[in-house]
């Protein structure tokens, strides 16, 4: 009877595993119903965990293995850490490129050599109370990160701190939203208006609106918004998604201004002097650094009450930021900081890694571009960079594709040769613009750009 029972039981596993491979292998048969059902970041991250968890199983340096498409071989390169991608199939010519997301891979390399000096080690004991710092404003905010943060800005020069009142959100995105609640009337009889000139971040709409709050409410391009009535400007720079270089654009009498400096560093752009004197500037260490995983960002305000309502937004929303972020971000900004102040030769800086890996991928991409007639980029006039002493022009975190001729859909006509890209509706611009991330890994940036002269209308 034990016998029979044994038998029974591995004839059970072997059933249930034929029937998982069957659904799976109905799942990816095929490729349209594979780009329809992927389109969401979510589906991307739970496709590639289930088909690498359960069917490749094999790591490679802790991660999983490339997932691929059984009927047409074809495998996905996305920017997530459940695929490994080193090895490509065919010369690329099978391979679809997610570069819709922002998410800073590249910046890996450099952190991996690293090693122990950016290492963060917690106790079970340490973290444990909500509350950092209770005489601050901010009084979630660990007193190693205000350390970190004024030390780098005042090293790279790309920020006023004296003066300010820091506030930690969970990333800048949490700040954003922390910002407009707090600059907008709560006894107004209708919403504030918030405008940012086009093209601008995808997101800005979709986060001043997600609660449909009666605080405010998105009222679209700058350039076009003339009413009289208060209003917040958001003012991106440089902006994302085509790099340039902002100021405000309203300019009335009733409007607040919120500067999100994400990008505000000296691998994407110049930094000029002096350093940015604004009463709220946004920044965040999934940019500056990579660590988008972290979640950790900053603003600086000037008006303490303001601060005071950023930090109660926050309170509410999520009572305060991870202790183990803020920790963990603290030690790889004193680690930057460090770098840069570090006069042996043969230790790179982490701005001097990435300005160079920036200025290699921009070269690499306008030599593709300049292939072909179907697409354009913009151009960057050069600027003294008082961070580097370099003259160079921007070198953006996103490219700012135009596809030239009858092409009047850039994103759909990429996606038909398998490049994910965001389109330019997503940014209130012409739908003949796509936004390219510029951060992957070098082996989707290489297929990327040697796809791309290839392709024909």
């Amino acid at each position: 009877m034990a016998d029979f029972m044994f038998v029974l039981k591995n004839f059970l596993l072997v059933s249930l595993a034929m029937n998982m491979c069957l659904i799976w292998k109905i799942n990816y048969d095929d490729e349209e119903t594979l780009s329809s059902k992927w389109s969401s970041w979510g589906n991307l991250q739970q496709k590639f965990h289930f088909h690498g968890s359960c069917f490749n199983g094999e790591k490679n340096n802790g991660r999983v293995e490339e997932a691929q498409v059984s009927s047409k071989r074809t495998e996905i390169l996305a920017t997530t850490s459940y695929v490994a991608s080193t090895v490509v199939p065919d010369g690329g010519e099978s391979v679809v490129i997610n570069l819709d997301h922002g998410d800073p891979t590249m910046y890996e390399n450099f952190w991996k050599q690293k090693g122990e000096k950016t290492t963060v080690v917690t106790s079970g004991w340490q973290h444990i109370s909500y509350f950092s710092d209770v005489k601050n404003v901010c009084w979630f905010l660990e007193p190693e990160l205000v350390t970190a943060v004024t030390r780098l800005h005042k090293v790279v020069g790309n920020a006023v701190m004296e003066g300010r009142h820091m506030v930690v959100g969970t990333g800048s995105s949490q700040l954003y939203q922390a910002a407009i609640f707090a600059l907008s009337p709560h006894n107004a009889s209708t919403p504030m208006n918030v405008v940012s000139a086009a093209p601008f971040y995808s997101s800005y709409p979709l986060m001043t609106d997600y609660l449909k709050s009666g605080l405010h409410k998105w009222a679209g391009d700058a350039h076009k918004f003339n009413k009289e009535e208060p209003y917040i400007e958001l003012i991106t720079s440089p902006n994302n998604p085509d790099g340039s270089s902002r100021q405000d654009v309203v300019r009335g009498h009733k409007g607040i201004l919120i500067h999100d400096l994400a990008y505000y560093w000296p691998q994407y752009t110049p930094i000029l002097s002096p350093p940015p004197d604004y009463d709220i500037m946004l920044f965040t260490v999934s940019k500056s650094t990579g660590h988008a995983g972290s979640r950790i960002g900053w603003a600086l305000v000037k008006d303490r009450e303001v601060a005071k309502k950023m930090t109660t937004f926050i309170e509410i929303n999520t009572i305060g930021v991870s202790k183990d972020s803020q920790i963990r971000a603290a030690k790889i900004l004193q680690a930057v900081s460090d770098s840069c102040d570090n006069d042996d030769d043969d230790d790179e800086s982490f701005f001097d890694y990435s300005y160079k890996l920036m200025e290699k991928r921009w070269k690499k991409i306008r030599e593709a571009v300049d292939k072909t007639r179907l697409f354009s980029l913009p151009d960057f006039s050069p600027e003294t960079c008082s961070f580097s002493g370099r003259t160079f022009g921007q070198l953006p975190a996103f490219a700012w594709l135009k596809c030239e001729g009858d092409v009047d859909d850039c994103e759909s006509f990429l996606r038909k040769n398998k490049i994910y890209t965001r389109g330019g509706k997503h940014f209130g611009a012409s739908m003949k613009y796509v936004r390219i991330s510029m951060l992957c890994r070098d082996s989707e940036f290489e297929v990327f750009t040697e796809r791309l002269p290839t392709i024909v209308s």
